[in-house]
């Protein structure tokens, strides 16, 4: 008898029979995320080996040293998504301006913007890393839009496993790269963030620079016999606030009035995962993709996770 699960993303997506425009060509699009994150994920382990740890000698955009790996996999993701017909535009953490792959009258149906590797600094310790995705409509042929309109969104961890998290929408699936297969399988749907837990997950050593509201939350946590998860990449925060519950903060500072988050990068993607399984993602005044984007690398503070915790640190906001 045969017990593996055989199920793999594609296929699974395929019978889901979507009901969604262009649902076939939207796979298409998810299909080519996936080819680059199983490319993106063998460098990752082999990083040491092949001597890509380290900077690679520039600053990104947001003047931050680039890793060798930020570049590496940055490239193989515009390489995947330009050869998909359906591709109209990239946009990455990693590229000053959007990119243009084809235009609207040539089948250029989706936007496609992405961190490619979110917490790449980590990988020199072997901390999980990850790249986070998000798929807009190209109506206007601009990736400035509300997180409102994301048509799909999801993040891969490169961990002691490989794990895909997809939203299209209609809930919140997990897949694991089977590397028998070399492809990756459906091992759960649905995914519920539970409604409470006494978790809270952020960078504590920044205290003095958050808002009262902040300080104010963390004295109750802290009274209350909360406990305090930290990684330091947002995949891997978010992908354990997904599956145990708690809270995931970003707040704003006074270096960082605005947050330090992307908003179009790793905000909105993870809000429309937080809120398609049962949870609350917002900017501590508003849903986070409500926010109207004025320009490609804008920021945002982050406050996702269960609805009750989520409710609690509003309610000090708000005091």
């Amino acid at each position: 008898m045969v017990h593996e699960n055989l199920t793999t993303l594609r296929e699974h997506l395929v019978s889901r029979k979507l009901a969604l425009e262009h649902a076939a060509e939207l796979i298409d699009v998810i299909g080519a995320i996936s080819l680059a994150s199983r490319s993106i994920a063998h460098k990752v382990r082999r990083a040491r080996l092949a001597d890509v740890l380290g900077e690679a000698g520039g600053d990104n955009v947001h003047g931050e040293a680039q890793q060798k790996l930020d570049v590496i996999s940055n490239e193989v993701l515009l390489h995947c998504l330009r050869r998909c017909p359906s591709v109209g535009i990239c946009a990455s953490e990693e590229e000053d301006e959007a990119v243009p792959v084809r235009p609207l009258s040539d089948g250029g149906r989706f936007c496609v913007v992405y961190d490619p590797l979110d917490g790449s600094s980590n990988i020199d310790v072997a901390v999980s890393v990850g790249t986070i995705f998000s798929v807009l409509p190209n109506d206007d042929e601009s990736v400035l839009q509300r997180g409102e309109r994301q048509l799909a969104a999801g993040y891969v961890v490169y961990g002691s496993s490989v794990l895909m998290v997809l939203t299209l929408g209609e809930g919140v699936d997990l897949f694991v790269l089977d590397p028998d297969l070399g492809d990756f399988v459906l091992v759960q749907q649905g995914l519920q963030l539970p409604a409470s837990r006494k978790i809270y997950s952020l960078n504590e050593a920044y205290r003095d620079d958050f808002p009262g509201g902040y300080q104010r939350y963390l004295d109750d946590a802290h009274a209350g016999g909360y406990s305090s998860r930290y990684i330091g990449s947002m995949v891997g925060d978010v992908h354990r606030t997904l599956l145990k519950g708690g809270v995931f903060l970003y707040p704003p500072t006074t270096q960082a009035p605005s947050g330090k988050l992307r908003l179009l990068y790793e905000g909105n993607p993870m809000a429309m995962l937080v809120e398609q399984a049962g949870g609350t993602a917002t900017t501590g005044s508003g849903r986070i993709v409500e926010v109207e984007p004025a320009e490609l690398h804008q920021r945002t503070p982050v406050i996702l996770g269960s609805r009750e915790e989520v409710a609690r640190v509003l309610g000090h906001l708000q005091e």
